[in-house]
């Protein structure tokens, strides 16, 4: 397993939402969550999936990530996902409260690993890169997410502390 910076992270793009997809299979449709999708495709329904993501993930690759990085399997594959966002200024993070808006947010984004290769330890050597390159950055390492989520544990377990709950979000630092 290796990762490696996306220098063209729109040149990826269908091998992501393939990827993606595969996350959304692995967990019953719950990740990514499509919040914005009033009837959810199923999770045999690909074409479906991308119908809805595909716009979503073009956006967010074009115009939201500064920094995009995987995690490839010894074939090739996409088995992890990260990405940064710490240039905020003139983005529109409407997710981003404005209390930890400022020069030093480092946000940890799209941090995914496919389901086949839940519990071997490749999620944490994901976030433990994004942190450390954050902190490289001189940025201060947060997460948002759902609280619902199995991602909200697994942050809480790495050391992320709980900030503040914000819209239908839950806050969270890592020191």
């Amino acid at each position: 397993m290796r990762i490696e910076r996306v220098d063209e992270p729109l040149g990826l793009k269908d091998e992501l939402v393939h990827f993606v997809f595969r996350v959304y299979q692995g967990t019953g449709g719950a990740y990514p969550a499509l919040e914005w999708v009033e009837d959810k495709p199923s999770t045999d329904d690909f074409e479906g999936f991308r119908k809805v993501y595909e716009p979503f993930l073009e956006f967010r690759l074009g115009k939201e990530f500064d920094e995009l990085y995987v995690l490839r399997d010894d074939g090739g594959r996409i088995a992890g996902t990260v990405a940064l966002v710490y240039n905020l200024e003139g983005k529109d993070v409407w997710w981003v409260p404005d209390e930890i808006r400022d020069e030093r947010t480092g946000l940890i984004e799209f941090f995914m690993v496919d389901p086949v290769y839940k519990g071997r330890g490749y999620g944490f050597r994901l976030l433990e890169f994004a942190i450390r390159r954050l902190k490289e950055l001189g940025k201060v390492p947060y997460v948002i997410t759902f609280p619902e989520l199995e991602a909200y544990s697994y942050y809480i377990r790495k050391g992320f502390t709980k900030v503040m709950d914000y819209k239908e979000f839950v806050v969270l630092k890592k020191a």
